[in-house]
């Protein structure tokens, strides 16, 4: 699997918070996608924080374990 910090992408792409997440700002996840790749963040460290990216078939893989 391919990880890397993925900074300087980030202000072009739109970023979708998880259904999961609650309204009381406690543990939220982000995730954006381009035509390669997905990004997933914590939204509370917008500012600078690390931004994970994988592959989009390794997000799929990923998600069809997830949801079993």
């Amino acid at each position: 699997m391919s990880i890397d910090q993925h900074i300087e992408q980030s202000d072009e792409l739109t970023w979708f918070k998880s259904s999961y997440s609650g309204t009381n700002g406690g543990d939220c996840v982000e995730v954006a996608a381009d035509l390669d790749a997905v990004f997933i963040r914590d939204s509370k460290a917008l500012g600078g924080g690390p931004i994970l990216r994988v592959r989009r078939g390794e997000w799929a893989a990923f998600v069809a374990l997830a949801v079993e």
